[in-house]
């Protein structure tokens, strides 16, 4: 009898033990609890749209104003430098003078042979009213007095071309002579460049060319000036297009008060040709690489989510999304690093989403 029992307790006991676990609170294996990732603190902001210029980009190079090598029309020696290199100098400034003692000389002979052939002149035609001398010779007369009268000028240019003045006002360059040197005429002497405003030239396809005019605006940067700036006016346009290239040449004009842009500069040109409204715009930091693709985070509901875009035209601190983003969209701008796709987000202190993305956010369960 007592064996009979023994199976029917067992399993009255077993049922009896899995009853109890169950009604003993069913709780949770600690190690699970808390798997869900804390919210991360990032800077949002809303998909906004702007006007843009319609631009076209191009490279070029600084040239002066006015620009020339000053050369000697005559040999000579150099007997003094009236100007300091890297300095300006003004318009009609003697910056060479040759030794001029060889044609001081010329002039002096010069002057007193064009004063003798006048005095034989005026004889002549004294002579000649009273029938003393035949018209040849009077005419012989005429023609010694207009050759000393050459002579003169001549020899008067000679002298002068010992003084080799600017042109120009500008900033010479640095000379290729010394004092005391003999110099022979084409021999450089030295650069002179007007930089009080310089010129631009650069080249855009022939498809740009219904879309350029003189006095369009432009804006160019420079290497040597990162991070600056310059606004600069086309005022002349190549009147034809090159065979090889298929471009048409531009010159543009921009103040240079200071002197800090020479001659030679590689420039980076935006050239605006109209406007464009309503362009999707967001900051740049908001956008990430990832190979040749570019990504954001879009936030809805609180849950940040890669989202391909395909960038347009760009601007300093910002850029255009041509497809991939609406406006009124949520987007993370900064904070990109501590983010992944999928998480949880809460706007930073600060930022101006916080309100929107508070409201976004699903209301949380009740306890």
């Amino acid at each position: 009898m007592t064996t009979r029992r023994l199976p029917t307790l067992l399993l009255l006991s077993c049922l009896t033990l899995s009853s109890c676990d169950k009604a003993g609170g069913g709780k949770a294996d600690p190690a699970k609890a808390g798997t869900a990732k804390p919210a991360v603190a990032v800077e949002m902001a809303p998909v906004a749209t702007a006007t843009l210029s319609r631009q076209i980009v191009a490279v070029g190079s600084v040239r002066s104003d006015e620009s020339v090598t000053l050369s000697p029309e005559i040999a000579g020696r150099i007997a003094r430098i009236g100007f300091d290199e890297g300095r300006p100098v003004t318009r009609g400034q003697v910056l060479f003078e040759l030794d001029d003692a060889v044609h001081r000389a010329q002039l002096a002979q010069a002057h007193a042979d064009h004063g003798l052939a006048q005095r034989n002149y005026q004889r002549g035609l004294e002579l000649f009213e009273r029938k003393l001398i035949s018209q040849q010779e009077r005419d012989t007369l005429s023609s010694a007095q207009d050759a000393a009268a050459a002579s003169l000028a001549l020899a008067q240019a000679q002298l002068a071309k010992t003084r080799i003045t600017a042109p120009f006002a500008g900033i010479a360059g640095l000379r290729q002579v010394s004092p005391g040197d003999y110099v022979n005429p084409g021999q450089a002497l030295v650069n002179l460049e007007a930089v009080s405003s310089v010129k631009i030239d650069f080249r855009v396809p022939e498809l740009a060319l219904s879309q350029l005019s003189a006095g369009q605006p432009l804006d160019i940067e420079f290497d040597a000036w990162p991070g600056e700036r310059f606004r600069g006016e086309v005022y002349a346009i190549e009147p034809r297009v090159a065979d090889t290239t298929r471009s048409v040449g531009l010159r543009a004009r921009l103040a240079n008060p200071e002197g800090r842009l020479r001659p030679g500069l590689f420039a980076r040109v935006r050239l605006q040709t109209g406007v464009r409204e309503q362009v999707v715009v967001i900051p740049e930091q908001a956008v990430f690489p990832r190979g040749e693709q570019q990504f954001v985070y879009a936030v809805s509901q609180g849950v940040a989510r890669e989202r391909e875009i395909r960038l347009g035209q760009r601007e300093p601190g910002r850029v255009e999304v041509a497809e991939g983003l609406k406006p009124g969209e949520t987007i993370i701008i900064s904070g990109l690093q501590k983010v992944s796709n999928g998480a949880n987000v809460v706007p930073a202190a600060g930022s101006a989403e916080k309100a929107q993305a508070s409201e976004s956010r699903p209301p949380a369960a009740p306890p």
